[in-house]
């Protein structure tokens, strides 16, 4: 693939985009709250959307802002996120998280890549997500979505996510980067699966270089 095409591929992946159910982080992200994409974020690792979503809501009711979360006891975030995977040590760890916020950064969600990576359980997709998405801060958020698509588009190539991402901090126009990961995510999740990729339904198979499809519907 050309990087030229870049721009061409965004239009249509936003023009598809329409048609598919909006990633969970980013309908909780509409209103550009740190902390609400922060707690979101967390939660959704290793978690269906539809899960991630309503342990989200029933947590952000109880807990809207991060003192609230840091007067919750553990086993009340436990049960409030059950069943989000892993919800023992990511309640574990959220309180950890409210707690690290009030005293180190005044109970404001640092806009700093490397201060939120000293978060528990926080990593770069975490990070970048509270940085593009409730700070408005350009940065690219790498899931296994953008990793995949971007190296089956030939647009990358690269191991893992965290080469991905700075793979495309050079490839990418800083105007798309926010918007990479809404885009591709839904994108992945319906069309560019993992195995046997929808192809025949793809609003820019022209522009791709199909790297490891063996199969295809």
């Amino acid at each position: 693939m050309k990087a030229e095409n870049i721009g061409r591929i965004v239009e249509l992946l936003r023009d598809a985009y329409k048609q598919f159910k909006e990633p969970v982080v980013t309908l909780i992200a509409k209103d550009n709250d740190p902390y609400k994409v922060l707690v979101s974020t967390v939660l959704s690792l290793r978690t269906k959307d539809d899960v991630t979503h309503s342990a989200s809501l029933r947590l952000l009711k109880k807990a809207p802002d991060i003192y609230a979360l840091d007067k919750l006891t553990e086993e009340n975030i436990t049960r409030l996120i059950y069943p989000v995977g892993f919800y023992k040590t990511k309640a574990r760890n959220l309180k950890k998280i409210a707690k690290i916020i009030i005293e180190q950064y005044n109970g404001k969600v640092p806009n700093s890549l490397d201060k939120l990576l000293e978060l528990p359980n926080v990593g770069r997709k975490t990070a970048n997500l509270v940085l593009a998405k409730g700070y408005n801060i350009p940065a690219i958020c790498v899931d296994i979505h953008v990793h995949r698509i971007s190296n089956r588009l030939g647009l990358v190539k690269t191991k893992n996510p965290k080469e991905t991402e700075f793979a495309l901090m050079n490839i990418l126009p800083k105007e798309y980067w926010i918007e990479f990961n809404d885009l591709l995510v839904p994108f992945g999740q319906n069309l560019c699966k993992p195995v046997s990729p929808f192809c025949s339904k793809c609003p820019i198979y022209e522009f791709c270089d199909r790297i490891g499809v063996e199969r295809s519907r």
